[in-house]
This record gives C-alpha cells, structure tokens and sequence, in this order.
C-alpha cells in the first residue's frame, strides 16, 4: 500500500473543505491523516515519498497517508499559507491540525504519528 495522491475534490471531501469552512478546521476524515503538500521537482519531497509509502504499509487501518501536488492543486497550499514543501500536515480525530515542514525521516515521522495522531484517539 502507497501513499493516496487526491486532488482538491477528494481533499474537500476526505480532509477539510476549506471552502465550506474557512476559518474553522472541521476534519473530515474516518481516521486520523497525515497529508503530505509536496511538489515533483523537489528533492526533499522525493526522498520522503517512499518513505510514506512505507508509513502508509505500516500503519494501514489506523491512519490515511494522502499526497497533494502543489503543481497540479494550488488550492490546498494556498488555503494554508504554505510557503514552502515539503510541508506535513497531521489530522487527528480529535484535536486540531499540527504543520511541519521540511524533510524528516522514518524515525521522526513514526514518533510524530504516534504522538499526533495516534495517542490522541
């Protein structure tokens, strides 16, 4: 199993409809997220692309691994204000989002699932 590319409509649908609701994070998914605001061309965003995609394995049933093109989707990034990529946003259930940006590893990614994501349920 990989990380899931959506597009804006899947984002509205499966994250937050930012268009719906603009000032307010409403999380709409079943399980907690982790939505990865990348770009093809970007070198830190290519080396952690299989690194979700092996997250995305680990942890299947228990949270979603979703990828969003900057490229392709200009929206998603802009709702935001995301200025730089790669940029991680993590949705749990029950609390509000949390933003990292930059490059991280397979250890630091686990810990932050764990603690975001996964303890708040």
């Amino acid at each position: 199993m990989a990380a899931k590319q959506i597009s804006l409509q899947e984002y509205l649908q499966r994250v937050h409809n930012f268009e719906a609701n603009p000032d307010q994070w409403v999380f709409l998914g079943e399980r907690p997220a982790l939505i990865d605001i990348y770009a093809s061309w970007c070198g830190p965003c290519q080396r952690l692309s299989p690194i979700l995609d092996q997250l995305a394995e680990k942890y299947a049933g228990k949270i979603d691994i979703y990828k969003v093109d900057v490229d392709t989707d200009r929206a998603v990034p802009r709702a935001y204000k995301i200025k730089s990529v790669p940029t991680l946003i993590f949705a749990p259930l029950n609390a509000d989002r949390q933003m990292m940006h930059g490059d991280m590893t397979m250890a630091q990614l686990s810990e932050a699932i764990e603690n975001i994501l996964l303890n708040q349920q």
